[in-house]
């Protein structure tokens, strides 16, 4: 029985790992989360920018694991905010910290600034692993903050972004619709080209030819 090459998505963040695991479904490799290794751990997001913080995700977990492994920071930057939440976008407003209440504080936030608030979400995806440096790249998803949710899908501000050139917000679009347009897809596919130079060329041809 053939055993395929692991990669650890260094996140416990449900949502995230459901768009990545679709991303890369192409790749001729097992892709695992910390907790099918028994691993626990917590890192610690301190840093300045968003490639600071995915890649010190990404090097804990492949040091942890022994694997190559994947990780992303994203965030949400809203214009009228001065870019903020940005880096801060998990935790903005008051504890406890969810999905529902970090919308509810951003609206009340823009409450009294003029529309449109024009936004993007930005992704930076890093990558390590034990043999070779890490390499980082970027994803940038524009749009505008709308005052009303709108849509089931998705997580985070999702119901509450539209992207730019359409009546759609994130949260109206299927997961493969999603992963066209968002950040973290654009800055996943930028990545395939070095996920295939680490575990050989088994990918489908029609992802190698999108990521190109």
């Amino acid at each position: 029985m053939k055993n395929n090459p692991q990669l650890i998505i260094a996140t416990n963040n449900k949502g995230k790992v459901e768009e990545i695991q679709s991303l890369l479904q192409g790749l001729d490799i097992a892709l695992l989360v910390p907790a099918d290794l028994g691993l626990n751990i917590e890192v610690i997001e301190n840093g300045t920018t968003y490639a600071e913080n995915a890649m010190k995700k990404a090097q804990t977990l492949s040091q942890a694991s022994g694997l190559t492994s994947l990780a992303d920071d994203s965030g949400l930057e809203v214009d009228a905010l001065n870019g903020k939440p940005g880096l801060q976008s998990n935790r903005f407003g008051p504890e406890p910290y969810t999905d529902t209440s970090r919308r509810a504080y951003l609206l009340h936030k823009l409450a009294d600034s003029p529309r449109p608030w024009a936004a993007r979400f930005r992704a930076t995806v890093a990558i390590a692993s034990p043999e070779r440096a890490g390499i980082t790249f970027e994803g940038v998803c524009p749009g505008e903050i709308i005052p009303d949710e709108r849509g089931e899908n998705g997580f985070g501000y999702d119901p509450i972004f539209q992207l730019d050139g359409t009546d759609h917000t994130m949260a109206e679009l299927g997961l493969i619709e999603k992963n066209r347009f968002s950040h973290r897809g654009k800055a996943i596919r930028k990545a395939i080209p070095i996920l295939i130079e680490i575990f050989g060329n088994n990918l489908i041809m029609d992802l190698v030819q999108e990521s190109s």
